[in-house]
């Protein structure tokens, strides 16, 4: 850790080459965490250097998926500084870090052209050799105007060793290094360049990423080392793996775009709570953290080197857990606001009328574990019958044991059972008025056809607290309905 109180600063620098995969979003979770819990700054930085690869519309997508996740960055686009994040605005700044490898004699051009290099290539593996510029490096190249790559020339093949914070000491052979090219013929940065450039720059104390990069630190520190600065510290964090744990989660294995988990009615905290969990351990057995919660805990020493599943069981359990967080008045404004936007429902009395939506609350937040589920439990008809008067056959209204005759009796008893009453208020107090009768003549010959005109459905809640979410008026309209149709 920074040592004689030196303030922690860290980044995320995506490229806005595409969506935000929930892989990239972790890497600026951890980094975020890191900084909050240490006071420190968070930087977001968009690496846009590579343009044949950039997509419009991306940097803004980045920006609202960290919004979105309240993962607000104290420099970067969008706040008040004089200084630009977006690489492509500091062009000037590199080929200055570029001109002073060039005094030193640490980069020079390249005059090869793409069919020299291939041949280089070829005369490699015709010789059962790896292939390294620095074997065919010129004696004296053009001096660099800009319209050829610019190579960083290794000045001292040797072996490499570094501490990461996670994996602890680490190291890499002379096979590691070899000449690399740091601004392109475009005139654009390279990664191995910019980000070394802009992490000085900005004063960087930690860089979080990802496995994929540690064979690279070799050139990083070399050019940290050609520079005369001291590198930052790293922090390299496992793989997010598919579910069954072979390989990492790619688009095949249902990697989504974050804002996707959005769209589905996850809520921030539990995917903030769920990509801390992939991939760190907070030392005890807790599992459910708020914000708050989870800067108090974070610590760089949790982080795991192994890869972590993808679960979507558990983030579902994890976005369960924070629903029960909130109010049920909350709650319920959300079920009434999914149902009127539901095209099957949106016109519906019930889904307009308040009382209904308090009713059936507990019914609705049983079932889901996002706000999406509310959609498909509508479009798979599992609460129809409360919006709708349900249809059902004949056959299905009598209990297996019983005949039309007796079950028009038990449903004219109970039909008068419920007229003459007045206590609605609980499904309890209704169970109180009908349970008795039901004992007498056998609960199934009762019961079954009771609710099964009331929902039309083989499953559906117990009676009671049908009729107490539908209502006198509406119980009393069905169950009449279906003694008709016997």
């Amino acid at each position: 850790m920074p040592e004689n109180n030196q303030k922690i600063i860290t980044r995320f620098a995506p490229s806005p080459t595409g969506f935000m995969h929930v892989g990239g979003v972790r890497t600026a979770l951890y980094a975020w965490l890191l900084a909050k819990k240490n006071n420190g700054t968070f930087i977001l930085r968009i690496e846009d250097t590579d343009k044949e690869r950039e997509v419009p519309g991306s940097i803004d997508h980045i920006k609202e998926s960290l919004k979105w996740l309240n993962l607000d960055w104290d420099k970067g686009p969008g706040k008040e500084d004089s200084n630009s994040y977006i690489q492509s605005e500091r062009l000037p700044i590199y080929k200055k870090y570029a001109q002073k490898l060039i005094e030193k004699g640490l980069a020079f051009t390249d005059p090869y052209s793409t069919e020299d290099l291939d041949s280089f290539r070829k005369e490699a593996e015709e010789n059962k050799e790896p292939f390294l510029y620095r074997n065919h490096r010129p004696e004296n190249p053009p001096i660099w105007d800009g319209s050829s790559p610019l190579r960083f020339k290794i000045s001292e093949i040797k072996k490499y060793e570094w501490n990461d914070l996670v994996w602890g000491d680490l190291s890499a052979g002379q096979d590691a290094l070899d000449d690399f090219i740091i601004i392109k013929s475009d005139g654009y940065p390279t990664y191995n360049f910019a980000h070394i450039v802009d992490d000085i720059e900005m004063g960087v104390t930690h860089v979080v990423r990802g496995q994929e990069f540690i064979s690279s630190v070799p050139k990083f520190l070399a050019l940290y080392e050609a520079l005369g600065v001291n590198p930052p510290f790293f922090v390299t964090t496992p793989p997010i793996m598919a579910t069954d744990g072979k390989k990492k989660l790619g688009k095949r294995d249902g990697a989504k775009d974050i804002l996707e988990y959005r769209k589905e009615g996850y809520l921030p905290e539990a995917m903030i709570n769920f990509l801390a969990l992939l991939g760190w351990n907070p030392g005890d057995d807790r599992e459910i953290f708020s914000i708050e919660e989870l800067i108090e805990a974070f610590e760089v020493k949790g982080i795991q080197r192994s890869g972590a599943r993808w679960n979507d069981q558990k983030l579902d359990w994890i976005n369960k857990e924070h629903l029960k967080k909130l109010s049920k008045e909350y709650v319920s404004k959300e079920i009434q606001k999914k149902l009127l936007e539901n095209t099957k429902t949106k016109d519906s009395e019930f889904a307009k009328n308040n009382e209904f939506i308090s009713k059936i609350y507990p019914v609705i937040f049983d079932r889901i574990n996002k706000w999406s589920d509310i959609d498909k439990l509508v479009e798979e008809g599992e609460i129809d019958y409360f919006i709708n008067t349900p249809n059902y056959e004949i056959d299905k209204i009598v209990w297996k044991d019983s005949n039309k005759e007796d079950t028009k009796k038990y449903l004219n008893e109970v039909y008068k059972l419920l007229s003459d009453s007045s206590d609605f208020s609980s499904a309890d107090n209704i169970k109180n008025i009908i349970f008795d009768y039901a004992t007498k003549e056998g609960r199934g010959h009762v019961l079954w056809p009771l609710r099964f005109s009331l929902s039309g459905k083989e499953k559906s809640p117990d009676p009671f607290t049908l009729i107490y979410i539908l209502g006198k008026e509406e119980s009393l309209k069905r169950v009449f309905r279906a003694i008709e149709i016997l």
